[in-house]
């Protein structure tokens, strides 16, 4: 049972007061009976909830793929710079959304958004294996064994291992990277321990999701239940 302010607020993206405003007006039914009260406990999969008679569909979680820009950081809130949270549109905007998983400022590319702590803990977990897929441009071409050490787990230069990745060589400095962790800058510092340099980072793929390639840089969209299920697959 939830309290039926928190469902009309998920539900309508209003804030509780706004849904209490609606409230005291009267206009909102349970299986037929007018609630004036907002901490009336309601169950949002099965009782007929209705907002001036029209039907209201209660969704616990929200979850966003958005395609990062540059210059915007992964962050729900931050006073001097814009963050992907910064970009959701109203229609998707919920209260408490944070990106699940973060790319630095210059990286582009597949961020989840969503509000649901539950599911970001299991995708984030190094435990789970969760890949994440990167397209990076470098400086210099790969070298010989550069793919094994990958495969081999990397030793950064500070001495923190990396576990096992996939990287793979695309063509004209382009390469393919798969990690299953989420180490500050990891990628980044991964071909500095090699001795090259990442010029372009973008994150394509999350899990077996991949990033929609009609979003735009800074659009987003609401992942499909099918789609989420990709992820964790």
């Amino acid at each position: 049972m939830e309290r039926i302010d928190k469902v009309l607020s998920s539900a309508l993206k209003s804030s509780r007061a706004d849904i209490k405003k609606l409230m005291k007006k009267q206009c909102v039914t349970v299986n037929g009976v007018r609630i004036t009260a907002a901490d009336a406990k309601v169950d949002p999969y099965n009782d007929e909830i209705r907002l001036n008679g029209r039907p209201i569909v209660y969704q616990k979680h929200i979850y966003i793929m958005m395609n990062k820009p540059k210059g915007v950081i992964s962050a729900s809130e931050d006073k001097s710079v814009p963050t992907v949270t910064d970009l959701v549109p109203k229609e998707l905007k919920r209260p408490n959304l944070f990106p699940a998983g973060r790319l630095d400022a210059d990286t582009t590319g597949f961020v989840l958004i969503t509000d649901d702590g539950d599911f970001a803990h299991r995708i984030l977990s190094p435990k789970r294996h969760v890949e994440k897929t990167y397209h990076a441009v470098l400086e210099k071409e790969l070298n010989d064994g550069d793919a094994k050490r990958f495969a081999d787990g990397i030793r950064l230069r500070d001495g923190t291992v990396c576990l096992e990745g996939k990287l793979e060589a695309l063509g004209d400095r382009k390469v393919s990277v798969t990690i299953h962790e989420g180490k500050y800058h990891q990628v980044r510092r991964m071909f500095a321990s090699l001795g090259n340099r990442v010029l372009e980072l973008k994150r394509v793929k999350i899990g077996g999701l991949p990033l929609d390639e009609k979003l735009k840089e800074g659009e987003c969209r609401e992942i499909t239940e099918d789609e989420l299920e990709k992820i964790t697959q």
